[in-house]
């Protein structure tokens, strides 16, 4: 069995204490790592200080870190999608598509160190100003902390750890306590590649325990959280006036009007519901059908899950693997059995064994509901009718959340319709509201969270506007 250690100031360090790492789909003890405590999170951050005051990374350096990173990550793809498979129980064939669409955000985030710019300020324009010119360039904020999911634990990684560098930043690194493998194997390629010591240091542990040690370190300038949006109200709190940047999750909603294609948005909507076993901040949880289609809509559903394969993620045929935990698995089945003892009905699922919650469909659910109100989490989405397009608007922005809507129509008056009144922070017109590349302004409004991710857009979040003005 191997055991890891935290990663500070360019050395691995093994700690007294240790916690087990487990296989998802079996339940046996994978590794062991570090867990870090005060003594370690001022020595990580002590490290970031002193590279940021040692090294200026130059915009081209980065670029050329970031770019051979991203082709170090595809050499080791099949190992870190190993990784993947073992610490999230992500089908292997979705754990390798993870690394590929890492690799993406880092060559994007390479490409950004090379081309961060200010602007010119027009001060001539002011009065007696003649002699004056003005204009901004972004700088660093400094020391950036980026705490992860166990979800996508490396290409959410890599949506913080790469901005925050091709900024010129230095990055305090935290991962899920459940999913730090791939967090490992990343640190290892960043220093392969060239990263100055100290400009990414990796500390493993408990969320709450180092979650408090990290907001109470006062030279930490920006905090970019993706979790619940319980941690994140917390982080918020803690942060004072320091930044932050959170992504919390959504119970995404899909409108599916009359006139779409019924098979393949059904099929669609089914896919995007049980990618990654519904662990999707995104994931297809409410699906708003018109009435005209709506029983077809259920049938070719039901007919596209059966048929979908559900078991050993290690195995590259297998489509939905097991919950993250049994723990989380027991959570989604008690919200099932809710929503049913209260009137919804089971097309098809609705059974749990250990972590495996097979993929479910419901219908009959109403807006009270967990399975619809809250974000679930897990491979359930729920079928629900309507006939008047404002009403189906309406009972999507019925929700504390909004990151992203899907809509199916080929109208463009009811697709501007929905561009214009749904409360989302992305409206995707023919696909679902799962979709997602990772070059686009990816975030939400409401309880969703704060501010955009995408390498062009985290960038801003992790720079300053400096002002130069010269008196000629």
């Amino acid at each position: 069995m191997k055991k890891y250690g935290l990663f500070i100031d360019g050395k691995w360090l093994e700690t007294e204490k240790n916690c087990e790492v487990f296989n998802k789909a079996t339940g046996k003890v994978a590794a062991t790592i570090s867990i870090a405590e005060k003594q370690e999170v001022t020595a990580a951050v002590d490290a970031a200080e002193k590279a940021l005051k040692a090294e200026k990374i130059a915009p081209y350096r980065r670029y050329e870190i970031l770019m051979k990173a991203s082709n170090l990550l595809m050499e080791r793809q099949e190992e870190v999608a190993t990784a993947l498979c073992t610490e999230v129980g992500k089908p292997m064939k979705d754990a390798m598509a993870e690394v590929a669409r890492a690799k993406q955000t880092l060559i994007l985030s390479a490409e950004e160190a090379k081309s961060m710019t200010g602007e010119m300020v027009p001060i001539q324009g002011a009065p007696n100003c003649e002699n004056r010119l003005a204009y901004t360039k972004r700088v660093p904020l400094g020391i950036v902390c980026a705490i992860t999911p166990f979800n996508f634990p490396l290409n959410l990684a890599c949506h913080k750890l790469g901005p925050a560098l091709a900024a010129g930043n230095a990055v305090i690194y935290k991962p899920a306590t459940t999913t730090p493998l791939s967090a490992v194997l990343l640190c290892e390629i960043f220093s392969e590649a060239g990263l100055p010591a100290g400009y990414l240091n990796l500390l493993t542990g408990s969320g709450s325990t180092l979650g408090a040690l990290l907001t109470e370190e006062q030279r930490i300038r920006l905090y970019s959280f993706t979790g619940s949006p319980a941690v994140g109200k917390g982080l918020l709190k803690a942060a004072g006036f320091r930044r932050v940047a959170l992504e919390l999750g959504s119970n995404s909603a899909n409108i599916v009007h009359k006139d779409a294609d019924v098979q393949k948005v059904a099929e669609l909507c089914a896919k995007y519901a049980f990618v990654n076993a519904g662990q999707v901040c995104i994931s297809c949880q409410r699906v708003y059908v018109h009435q005209d289609i709506y029983e077809d809509f259920c049938g070719q559903a039901v007919a596209f899950t059966e048929k979908m394969i559900f078991g050993d993620p290690a195995d590259l045929k297998t489509d939905v693997g097991p919950m993250i935990s049994e723990k989380e698995a027991i959570r989604a089945q008690e919200w099932v059995d809710e929503a049913v003892n209260a009137g919804a009905k089971v097309l098809t699922g609705g059974t749990r064994e250990g972590v495996w919650l097979k993929p479910t469909i419901l219908t009959n659910t109403k807006s009270e509901m967990k399975v619809i109100c809250q974000e679930i989490f897990a491979p359930v989405f729920s079928i629900i009718p309507y006939n008047d397009i404002e009403d189906a608007i309406a009972q999507v922005n019925d929700s504390i959340y909004g990151l992203q809507a899907g809509v199916f129509t080929n109208a463009l008056d009811i697709a501007h319709l929905c561009v214009e009144k749904l409360e989302v922070g992305g409206v995707i017109i023919n696909d679902g509201a799962t979709f997602r590349m990772d070059n686009m302004p990816y975030g939400g409004v409401k309880e969703s969270g704060i501010g955009r991710e995408g390498p062009a857009y985290a960038i801003k979040e992790m720079t300053e506007e400096k002002l130069i003005v010269f008196n000629l």
